[in-house]
């Protein structure tokens, strides 16, 4: 089956076609303003391969408590994706958006929505709960959701293979390490702790994200501070993390400033790495211990100095780097040591490769798409 993956992000929105090997045929990368795509633009880009597609599979954000796997697009589905948007003003608009649009220029092939989400349903009610009034969270769905989902179910198949395990006996940790950064505790193939909760924002520090901090600082800023509740909003998620700390929210920027003597991209990548160690750590207590740790997304793929600071701290668990592995190494493959106790991997984020599975599975009638 022919998949024509569509990514919608806030300024771009990417195609791709994969045939029935997996490969991608052909791939475009589209300019939205606003989250929007020019309709015209998208008709003439489908015009050629990837107008070829037999199917459409979609990356949406949020799935709530609706939509624990993917699912084909009918109208009633798209009306309820659009009720999810308060949960991811940011993103959710976005995907719909792409997905009106593709829908509109393709409207004889089935649609499937795939949720990042959708994965995380799995986790067991003490990691998935705030400790907030019932009526909180049984009015408001306020409940850790988790985010990076696809990715993270990419490395849940992919990791096995790689280290020809069974995933069933496997415990992994899967580092996604971009512009957006989370964690995920994965045990015999499935979800039972991330780092991202109830929003993209809580976990790790981020590029422009300020990962988790104390609640009470928000609330302080709206009530003795004069700030508006969308000042403090725009911070959390577009002004702080690297970008705050360092000046710059581009790792090799920061990594390059630090080696030039420049103390604020020194603390920068400090509070990264202290925040990354201690996040992992915290997913290998959730899985009782840990086989493999991988590490994934543009930075946990590029920087072999990031890997190489986090795993430092975590010799502890068992991990232990080979340092012209590290260096050299290209995804997807090892990193570590002949002497470590846990593997460690390097694997390229390939969410287009699950969406493209998932929507096969849902087409075919498959039950459970993970």
């Amino acid at each position: 089956m022919r998949v024509l993956v569509v990514n919608a992000g806030s300024s771009s929105l990417k195609l791709a076609l994969l045939g029935d090997a997996q490969d991608v045929i052909a791939a475009r990368e589209l300019q939205a303003r606003a989250g929007t795509v020019d309709t015209r633009e998208l008709r003439d880009a489908l015009e050629g391969p990837l107008g070829e597609a037999e199917a459409v599979g979609h990356r949406v954000v949020h799935g709530g408590r609706l939509y624990r796997d993917p699912v084909v697009v009918s109208d009633e589905v798209r009306r309820r994706l659009g009720e999810l948007s308060d949960l991811a003003p940011l993103h959710q608009p976005q995907s719909l958006a792409a997905l009106d649009a593709v829908s509109d220029a393709l409207p004889a092939l089935p649609a499937v929505a795939c949720f990042d989400t959708a994965f995380h349903a799995t986790l067991p009610q003490a990691a998935a709960t705030y400790a907030l009034p019932v009526e909180w969270r049984e009015r408001w769905s306020l409940r850790r959701f988790g985010f990076h989902g696809l990715s993270h179910a990419w490395i849940a198949r992919r990791a096995p293979e790689l280290l020809g395990a069974d995933p069933s006996q496997l415990r992994l940790v899967s580092c996604h390490l971009g512009a957006g950064a989370s964690l995920c505790a994965i045990e015999r193939g499935r979800s039972i702790d991330t780092t991202m909760g109830f929003s993209p924002l809580e976990g790790l520090v981020m590029a422009t994200r300020s990962g988790t901090i104390d609640p009470a600082i928000p609330l302080w800023l709206v009530e003795h501070a004069g700030l508006s509740p969308a000042e403090v909003s725009d911070a959390l998620e577009h002004r702080s993390g690297l970008r705050a700390l360092g000046g710059s929210a581009d790792m090799r920027e920061l990594l390059a400033a630090e080696q030039h003597g420049d103390p604020d991209a020194h603390l920068a990548l400090e509070v990264y790495v202290h925040h990354l160690r201690q996040a992992t750590a915290s997913m290998a207590t959730s899985l009782g211990g840990l086989d493999a740790l991988v590490f994934t997304g543009g930075v946990g793929e590029r920087s072999p100095e990031i890997r190489s600071r986090a795993a430092a701290g975590l010799t502890f668990l068992g991990v232990k780097l080979d340092g012209a592995l590290n260096a050299s190494q290209a995804p997807d493959a090892p990193i570590d040591a002949p002497d470590a106790t846990v593997s460690t991997l390097v694997v390229s984020s390939r969410e287009d490769l699950e969406i493209a599975r998932q929507v096969q599975l849902v087409l075919e009638g498959e039950q459970d798409p993970h």
